[in-house]
């Protein structure tokens, strides 16, 4: 049998694991009934959800809980108000909202209609929201109201602000939306770190290759799980669509903050925590805060968006046990790899293996894989990569696989390491550098809270390394201890000629390093 077929056979194994449970004998058949009109769409998960479990709790927020039927009912009436604004198949909704019910109930409603989905960054100053919704040509833009100001700028198109989104879901209409003959499609915007965001599309209709991640990390059906991450973007929309394929409980807060979100595992019991990096330094910065909490349910803590590092790794490991998966991918190429707490505790730098249904290639300037240990640009290739940007174009191609736009290399194990962006190479006295094991490095030290590292012109060396350092709360450090603790660790030229104290680092709103902030 071809391994493709014992992948696909593997698949549906953990997939049936991860969505079905033991239960009465007439709930499958009927969630199975209530989806059949809609297919496997965003809507159809919900209307088998809705079905098979009523009563249990979809969303969890800062107002409280809404329940399956409740999610199914109230975006029905949310969706008849969209058409009676004509908004319908073809046409493109913007959502900016942060991470509360109407964020869900906006992207329920929408698909019911049959529209394409944007996801905008609630961090958008109102001309860059109004270039995207030119650029996206977005028929309306549904908001929180604190946010109104920004949605203006959308206009003349039509918005609708969280208050009368929820004063609209409240008439919770028991007419039924029929169902439209178009699957709209997912815009999910670039983080844009390095200029103009650009949408990456793609269809809304899933099926067992788009849950490849469930092979992997040991989500199950009806767990509770608290995403952290802002659902416009594709880290925290990924597990909202995850948990409610699974018929499960989605923990959401406005606004993150380290404790509530420990606090938050612990009273709901959660299965699951997910996070980026950054939060998850955060949260490791409780120290000794984090044995009030019991979280002893937690079965998984899955992290991405940006590097991870080995010293959070580490951290994460010892502090939370062996639960912590970091998956390695981007919002073109969906999941590239997977690190499980065993690949992690073998190498805590590794970013892991391909999950089954993903293929990644370390390649060298001619497209030839290089052998193990030699560093060489990695491309990716599953069924979940984007079908290309709104606005034209696509990535890089190599026989089917696309750029992810980093360099890294395989070890003897075959465990992904990622060393750097290819287009951040330092090129210092004739080495390269990328900066990204020198980052790691100075994380690692006890006075180090975050750390980011930049080529600057040199005269003599043609370019030189300087580090932006944080340090951790009530540390102290010089400059020339940092660069000693490099020196002893790394090749003379890794270490950074310059050193310069801040009190923060520029971050995207999903936690993305903005280097071409810092000067």
């Amino acid at each position: 049998m071809a391994a493709n077929t014992w992948q696909r056979l593997a698949g549906a194994t953990a997939l049936a694991r991860a969505i079905v449970r033991p239960e009465r004998a007439d709930r499958l058949p009927r969630a199975v009934l209530a989806a059949a009109p809609w297919g496997a769409t965003l809507p159809g998960v919900v209307a088998a959800a809705s079905a098979r479990y009523p009563t249990a709790s979809a969303v969890v927020d800062d107002d409280g809980t809404l329940t399956y039927a409740e999610l199914w009912s109230t975006t029905d009436a949310l969706a008849s108000a969209l058409r009676e604004r004509e908004i319908g198949p073809g046409s493109a909704v913007g959502i900016l909202c942060r991470n509360h019910r109407v964020f869900v109930q906006a992207m329920v409603a929408a698909a019911k209609v049959g529209a394409d989905l944007v996801f905008l960054n609630t961090g958008f100053a109102g001309p860059q929201l109004a270039d995207v919704a030119a650029s996206e040509a977005l028929a309306a833009v549904l908001h929180d109201d604190d946010l109104a100001d920004v949605a203006r700028a959308a206009e003349p198109r039509p918005t609708l602000s969280s208050d009368e989104i929820a004063e609209l879901a409240a008439r919770r209409s028991f007419t039924p939306v029929p169902p439209t003959h178009r699957s709209g499609r997912v815009v999910i915007l670039t983080s844009g770190t390095t200029g103009r965001p650009k949408g990456a599309a793609r269809s809304t209709t899933g099926g067992l290759d788009g849950l490849l991640p469930l092979l992997v990390i040991p989500m199950r059906a009806r767990d509770t799980v608290v995403v952290a991450p802002p659902l416009f973007h594709a880290w925290g929309l990924a597990h909202l669509g995850f948990a409610l394929a699974r018929s499960s409980t989605v923990v959401l807060r406005r606004r993150f903050d380290p404790a509530d979100t420990v606090a938050a595992v612990a009273r709901h019991r959660a299965a699951g925590l997910v996070v980026v990096p950054v939060m998850l330094q955060r949260i490791l910065a409780l120290g000794d805060e984090l044995s009030a909490f019991d979280v002893s349910n937690l079965r998984y803590l899955a992290t991405s968006g940006s590097a991870l590092g080995a010293t959070t790794a580490r951290a994460a490991l010892e502090r939370f046990g062996p639960v912590v998966y970091n998956l390695y991918g981007s919002t073109e190429v969906s999941v590239a790899t997977i690190a499980t707490p065993a690949d992690l505790q073998a190498d805590a730098a590794t970013v892991g293996r391909p999950p089954p249904g993903s293929v990644v290639r370390v390649v060298d300037e001619r497209g030839a894989d290089v052998p193990a240990g030699v560093v060489g640009r990695i491309f990716v290739g599953n069924a979940g990569r984007f079908e290309g940007y709104t606005g034209g174009g696509g990535k890089e191609d190599l026989g089917g696989l696309i750029s992810i736009g980093d360099v890294g290399h395989f070890d003897a194990a075959g465990r992904l390491f990622v060393d750097g962006r290819d287009d951040e190479m330092i090129v210092s006295g004739g080495e390269n550098v990328y900066p990204a094991e020198v980052e790691d490095l100075l994380h690692g030290h006890p006075a180090v809270e975050q750390a980011a590292v930049v080529g600057v012109p040199d005269a003599e060396f043609g370019q030189r390394l300087r580090a932006y350092v944080v340090r951790r709360p009530g540390a102290r450090v010089r400059a020339e201890t940092l660069q000693a603790y490099v020196r002893e660790r790394l090749a003379r030229y890794k270490v950074p000629r310059e050193i310069r104290f801040v009190d923060e680092l520029p971050r995207t709103t999903s936690g993305k390093l903005r280097k071409q902030d810092l000067s």
